[in-house]
């Protein structure tokens, strides 16, 4: 056969083969392009979990509470990794059935544990586990509800001796706290109910000193002095992370209830 028959078979064999390049790359580039839609869509998504209102907590629950409040961030953290790690995975139920109900049967067992542990000491909280379920909700930062809160009891679990009385403290009214702010604001709600516990100690160590006015100016004074501080650094922390707090200052003064 001539070279003049040849050619046109070798021309249409090249142009088959650029065709199928073109048409493998166009297959690609809407793969990737399709994949990156779904992962703008997954990171988009997000579980949300209601903040529990626990209300006081007695000073000898404290611990254990803060432990499972811990726990309850970090199973939001967890699913939500999860969440991630996984799209595409699974049919239309795959997340209801994979993560958030797993994710409300641990999160229902935490609440107990805190329900029992100020049961212990105190009345025992009622209707937590309303708090268990979460949902799949839209935005790119944890919401603050991801994050519970914990409130600083008002006062020592310590019973007062007879006629000394007790300080008594406002509790923080501080709302949802962010999950990147958790450990910093636990700390500090540590930190307000140890002060109350050592204002009380002063108290009755002191009893019979100094003039009508030392309990103001020895033990009521500094101890506001020390509550503002910590509230402002609470109030520092969360703004790290989202809005600011307003008016923390106003939990700062405390009073003696005989």
């Amino acid at each position: 056969m001539s070279p003049a028959h040849t050619q046109p078979k070798r021309k249409k064999r090249v142009a088959i083969l650029v065709a199928g390049l073109v048409t493998a790359g166009g297959v690609a580039w809407a793969t990737s392009a399709f994949a990156a839609t779904n992962n703008t869509a997954a990171t988009a998504q997000q579980i949300v979990c209601p903040t529990p209102q626990i209300g006081a907590v007695p000073a000898a629950a404290q611990a254990e509470v803060n432990r499972e409040l811990a726990n309850l961030t970090k199973q939001i953290n967890e699913a939500n990794t999860r969440l991630r790690n996984t799209v595409g995975q699974g049919g239309p139920n795959f997340v209801q059935n994979a993560i958030l109900g797993p994710l409300a049967s641990k999160r229902t067992a935490a609440l107990d544990r805190i329900a029992i542990a100020i049961g212990r000491v105190a009345a025992r909280p009622q209707g937590l586990e309303r708090f268990a379920t979460c949902s799949l909700g839209n935005g790119t930062a944890p919401p603050a509800t991801a994050a519970p809160v914990i409130t600083t009891p008002p006062a020592t679990t310590t019973a007062p001796a007879a006629n000394v009385g007790q300080i008594v403290c406002p509790t923080p009214q501080i709302g949802a706290v962010p999950a990147a702010a958790q450990a910093e604001v636990n700390r500090e709600l540590a930190n307000l109910n140890t002060q109350i516990n050592e204002a009380n100690t002063r108290l009755r160590n002191t009893v019979g000193q100094g003039g009508p006015n030392f309990v103001q100016n020895a033990i009521l004074g500094p101890l506001a002095s020390k509550r503002a501080a910590a509230l402002d650094r609470i109030a520092i922390a969360i703004g790290r992370v989202a809005a600011r707090p307003q008016g923390l200052e106003r939990f700062a003064t405390c009073s003696l209830q005989r």
